[in-house]
């Protein structure tokens, strides 16, 4: 068995053979792995970090209709994407179940796997922070996280009573078994193909919601505050959205529209002017909400989406500038405002 073919038979053992098969004919995969090592008793970290990166990718097209449809048409017209970062949301909140605060619950497992948090993003008109966790190995090949946090405390004391009641009943996705992992990862960057199998799944529920069921006063109590702690209460960590690398995102927009499908209304390009970014509407989705009288009742609020980035040279380098931007940040987050 190649590496290649290790690879996604790890996937496969994680999100079956049908999606890692969708997988391999979609999604570039960065032909430099091959520089890293694999065999049965040392597999390098930069392995489970592009499994991981694969498996939460089919998560989040197989929940987002428009996504999957774009996805197929790319592959259709002859090209893969190029899977350039995911985001998430966590809460910056002590009343986290058994949950660590905010991206801690996140830096835990992505700084095994070779991510480093390389620079910091206020996101104040959210009352949020973001990071750029970046993976040191492949840095322009392997898809980057953006971990964001939101701050309660800086919010009134009847929504962090609401987020509390909310994100208190938290599991922890990992089990000790999968923190021991992730401490041999961390000091050797290796661990063996069978605790790769293992520790893969633990890792894709990570990215899920991990809390109980939501009183449908508290969910209308965060919305009024921010949008985006009313969507972690029904989305928790899952995939905000992911982002497809083009060339020509001027092109790649144009043609969306024409084809009718569900763009932002502007493109927001960085200060450096090197950064681009626009991005489906998110989609919708129901979820189950408990009344006032305890009953669960389905409610429609908003998804995840799919999100498209042009990057430039960055002159200084001669590379692609590889940063995020705080204000291209807000206006992507905007999408699930809804």
């Amino acid at each position: 068995m190649t590496a290649f073919q290790g690879l996604f038979s790890l996937v496969a053992s994680t999100v079956g053979q049908p999606a890692a098969d969708w997988l391999k004919d979609r999604v570039e995969v960065p032909q430099a792995l091959e520089g890293f090592s694999w065999s049965d008793d040392a597999i390098h970290r930069v392995w489970l970090a592009e499994a991981l990166n694969l498996c939460l990718f089919h998560k989040l097209v197989d929940a987002v209709p428009d996504g999957l449809r774009y996805v197929n048409e790319q592959c259709e017209s002859g090209r893969k994407v190029v899977f350039d970062h995911g985001a998430i949301r966590t809460v910056d909140w002590a009343e986290n179940g058994e949950l660590p605060r905010g991206r801690q619950a996140f830096s835990r497992l992505l700084e095994p796997l070779g991510f480093t948090d390389v620079r910091t993003y206020p996101l104040t008109k959210l009352n949020m922070t973001g990071w750029g966790y970046r993976q040191m190995d492949l840095p322009e090949d392997i898809a980057q996280f953006f971990v964001s946090e939101l701050h309660p405390g800086r919010l009134s004391e009847s929504f962090q009573s609401a987020v509390s009641r909310v994100v208190g009943s938290s599991r922890d996705p990992l089990s000790s078994e999968d923190l021991s992992i992730l401490n041999c990862l961390r000091t050797t960057r290796h661990c063996s193909a069978q605790e790769a199998a293992q520790l893969l799944p633990g890792l894709y529920r990570a990215f899920g919601r991990q809390h109980g069921v939501v009183r449908e006063d508290d969910y209308r109590q965060l919305l009024r505050d921010s949008a985006e702690m009313a969507w972690i209460a029904t989305e928790g960590n899952s995939f905000n959205h992911l982002t497809d690398r083009v060339a020509d995102l001027e092109a790649t927009v144009g043609e969306q529209i024409r084809l009718e499908r569900p763009m932002k209304d502007s493109i927001e390009v960085s200060g450096s002017g090197r950064v681009m970014q626009t991005a489906y509407k998110a989609c919708t989705v129901s979820r189950h909400l408990l009344d006032s009288e305890g009953v669960l009742q389905a409610h429609s609020v908003p998804g995840s989406f799919v999100e498209f980035i042009q990057r430039k040279i960055d002159p200084e380098n001669g590379n692609i500038d590889l940063n995020f931007d705080s204000s291209n940040a807000q206006g992507i987050f905007k999408m699930t405002a809804s």
